[in-house]
């Protein structure tokens, strides 16, 4: 799966760590909190933004695996991390060792197609594997082949952000619900792991996990976005109709209308889930 610019996770960054679920963070911090050291496995890593937005919840002592199939959002990881760090230095071609506060982390890259070879892209072991706003993207039949294989491995299972279908922009529009209901059917489209579930990757996530005999928490994590998000906003609302005018479903002038409407804010509902085994 490819498609996503380090320039629009960028954008994204900071709505995203202040959207995330404070319950299901705090929960996540108190499994770990006796250990003194962790491995941790990010899916669909992109620029490394889910590892800057959870390392504070986990022990002191960190080994991260990076895996993404985009070798240069690999390559724009590995370099946003060493600036984000306190301090930063390579060990071979593919490890970095860094600080961060009280924090020392060891951090991996891994090129690698989850579609094709999911065992090959968790590796073998990790006590936590974890994703932010990806399993929207992937299809069904990933999600239950994902739940298996993190259950194999007896590990821990954190993801943020990912879409339930709830948008609601302000100011409102006579055309908004048709956008959305489009907009979802676009997201449908395969993503690189056949039909993406979409809006309803959350609740086959929690399904999947609860098969899998695993405790499952959820939380909403919404981006609330206002006037100070503005180049946020105004890029969500051009990929809405970027995709919309894909499934030709409204007319280019009733679609163009949608798009000069200048909006303030908007609400993108997500859905955190925790999962651990049982």
């Amino acid at each position: 799966m490819t498609g996503f610019s380090s320039d629009w996770l960028r954008l994204r960054e900071a709505a995203d760590h202040r959207s995330r679920n404070t319950h299901l963070a705090e929960t996540l911090a108190a499994r770990f909190a006796l250990r003194d050291a962790i491995t941790v496995t990010d899916i669909g890593c992109g620029t490394g933004s889910n590892l800057r937005g959870t390392y504070s919840l986990l022990p002191h002592t960190q080994t991260w695996t990076l895996v993404d199939y985009d070798t240069n959002l690999l390559a724009a990881a590995r370099a946003e991390l060493s600036s984000w760090a306190d301090t930063a230095g390579s060990e071979g071609e593919n490890t970095l060792r860094l600080t961060k506060g009280r924090f020392d982390l060891i951090v991996q890259f891994r090129q690698a197609d989850l579609a094709a070879d999911l065992d090959k892209a968790l590796g073998d072991k990790a006590d936590l594997i974890t994703a932010a706003a990806f399993f929207d993207l992937t299809s069904e039949d990933f999600i239950k082949k994902f739940a298996k294989a993190v259950r194999a491995r007896k590990a821990a299972f954190y993801t943020v952000l990912t879409y339930n279908g709830v948008t609601r922009w302000s100011p409102h529009h006579p055309v908004d619900n048709q956008i959305a209901a489009e907009f979802h059917r676009h997201q449908r489209t395969d993503k690189g792991f056949g039909p993406s579930a979409g809006p309803t990757a959350p609740l086959h996530l929690a399904d999947q996990f609860q098969l899998a005999e695993y405790s499952v928490q959820e939380g909403d994590s919404p981006w609330e976005l206002d006037v100070a998000d503005q180049a946020l906003i105004d890029e969500l609302q051009e990929g809405h109709a970027k995709a919309v005018s894909e499934t030709k479903a409204i007319g280019e002038k009733q679609l163009a209308a949608w798009s000069a409407l200048k909006r303030t804010g908007v609400l993108i509902g997500h859905t955190d889930t925790l999962a651990f085994p049982t």
